[in-house]
């Protein structure tokens, strides 16, 4: 039994909920499960005649959660090797470290290459290899929970049907839509609107 060598200056009861919680939470010591729960991504640019794939380990706790542990990135593509192993290897160390790590995300989507940046499939605008990454890891942490996204369900519904409306034809002269790069920002209702995200300058 642990002698208490120390003042009690408080106390709190932890019921069995929390007290899971608490013994199964990552940190940098937590020992590596033999087996994890992976995802892979495709990445193609039109800079490389190559593909990247993206796969993201997770660690399941409580039964349900899943929290990144670990990136890697292939390619058959070696002139970003040494930056892109760099990459995963810090992206990975701070998912193991624990606490809040989706500050990541906008820290590489914020990346710009200084050469120009490119377009997606779909009109979405890229500004660099390592923004298309974060992008990757946003939808990955969205896809598992960890990042909430609080979708409302009427708004979405009405842009969608106002994509219909104007159709590809309409979409062509669309403007770059600075809060969700996508190449969707059209005059719609008097106003200057991205029909993707529901981004306007009226507001």
């Amino acid at each position: 039994m642990n002698k208490i060598e120390h003042k009690i200056v408080g106390y709190k009861v932890v019921n069995k909920t929390e007290e899971k919680v608490v013994f199964e939470m990552i940190h940098e010591n937590f020992p590596r499960p033999p087996h994890l729960t992976g995802t892979t991504y495709k990445i193609k640019t039109p800079q490389s005649e190559h593909a990247l794939y993206i796969t993201i380990n997770d660690m399941v706790l409580n039964g349900d959660e899943r929290h990144p542990y670990e990136m890697f990135i292939n390619s058959k593509n070696m002139d970003h090797f040494q930056w892109v192993l760099a990459l995963t290897r810090l992206v990975s160390a701070v998912w193991r470290k624990g606490g809040d790590s989706t500050f990541l995300v906008e820290e590489l989507k914020n990346v710009f290459d200084p050469k120009g940046g490119y377009y997606k499939k779909g009109g979405v605008y890229m500004p660099s290899l390592v923004a298309e990454i974060g992008t990757v890891i946003e939808q990955h942490l969205v896809a598992t929970g960890v990042i909430k996204v609080d979708v409302d369900e009427h708004q979405q519904a009405y842009l969608e049907a106002k994509k219909k409306e104007v159709g590809e034809e309409g979409l062509k002269n669309a403007e770059l839509c600075t809060s969700c790069n996508t190449k969707s920002l059209i005059l719609m209702d008097g106003c200057i609107t991205c029909v993707s995200c529901g981004f306007s300058k009226c507001n």
